[in-house]
């Protein structure tokens, strides 16, 4: 059963301690804020800033972004990580180190304890699921189908590729990401990513390139480690107004063929048929989503300004 996608073209990291990061998150232009407990927090700092997470996330959603929390491993830590970030201002957690299905379903019980226990409605907190370890990517099919919370999931590639004795290359990972877009596909969640390493952004015209062959790939949105790279990817992850035309032009000529009685048509000395209008109404789908989740965001920063 498909799942409805919520629009999360640009994942920005904040780390949950830094007060200065925390202050600016809501005026990036992010679809989602992800406050991080994981690695951007040192280890000395861990039971501090999950103390933080409930007022953070309040803050941060105020120019209208999503909020995701990311959790640390082992489970021990992943408890209390959760306990401080199940409330009404945390839309979704970003579920670290998943080790399998069953893995997921734990989760899913002890989050909708708290929920409930919270006064909450039970399935609130959706679920990004991340693919770390050779063995996950082996049981991501179960994985993805492992509760209906779930809305995206991702191949964490630093560590995948530690794991892997490999390095985190494009072309080293190429395989387990485009793997992890068929399984989300099955499923309808969000496959989120790029083609290569995040770690490099200090050419912003070729990490522009990276990010729109990766839109080719089939990744819908990813994270950002920079703010400098939120307003690229929102425009590469969003279908532009040529592609827009395009599929209206293409719509428009299969109903009338269709009116004609026939299935498929030619256009610019290619033929069109099915496949193609479903890609081309998907397109346009997608585009009127962002455009909503826009309108949504630009709202809520003026009513914060």
């Amino acid at each position: 059963m498909k799942r409805e996608q919520p629009v999360w073209r640009s994942l920005m990291y904040c780390p949950a301690n830094v007060e200065k990061y925390v202050d600016k998150a809501h005026t990036r232009g992010a679809d989602v804020i992800q406050l991080d407990l994981e690695d951007s927090v040192p280890p000395s700092e861990k039971t501090a800033a999950r103390k933080l997470i409930e007022k953070a996330a309040a803050r941060v959603r105020r120019g209208g972004a999503d909020v995701v929390v990311r959790f640390n491993q082992p489970l021990s830590q992943a408890v209390r990580d959760i306990e401080h970030s199940i409330c009404p201002d945390v839309d979704a957690l970003a579920c670290t180190k998943i080790g399998g299905a069953s893995h997921v379903q734990l989760l899913d019980e002890l989050v909708s304890e708290l929920e409930e226990k919270r006064g909450m409605v039970v399935g609130h907190t959706k679920f990004i699921v991340m693919i770390e370890t050779s063995d996950a990517f082996f049981q991501i099919r179960d994985i993805v189908r492992a509760s209906p919370r779930i809305v995206a999931c991702n191949i964490g590639g630093e560590d995948f590729a530690l794991d892997n004795n490999m390095q985190p290359t494009g072309e080293a990972l190429v395989y387990p990401k485009q793997q992890m877009i068929f399984a989300a596909n099955t499923v309808g969640i969000i496959p989120l990513g790029f083609i290569d390493s995040i770690a490099g952004f200090g050419d912003w015209e070729a990490f522009r390139k990276m990010v729109r062959r990766s839109r080719d790939f089939g990744f819908m949105g990813a994270g950002c480690i920079h703010p400098g790279q939120v307003a690229i990817i929102n425009q590469e992850y969003t279908p532009g107004e040529v592609e827009v035309e395009y599929a209206q032009k293409l719509i428009k000529l299969d109903n009338d063929a269709a009116a004609s009685g026939r299935g498929s048509f030619t256009l610019d000395g290619k033929m069109v048929d099915i496949p193609i209008i479903v890609r081309a109404r998907k397109l346009i789908a997608r585009y009127e989503a962002i455009k909503k989740r826009e309108s949504r965001t630009l709202a809520a920063m003026e009513r914060n300004a």
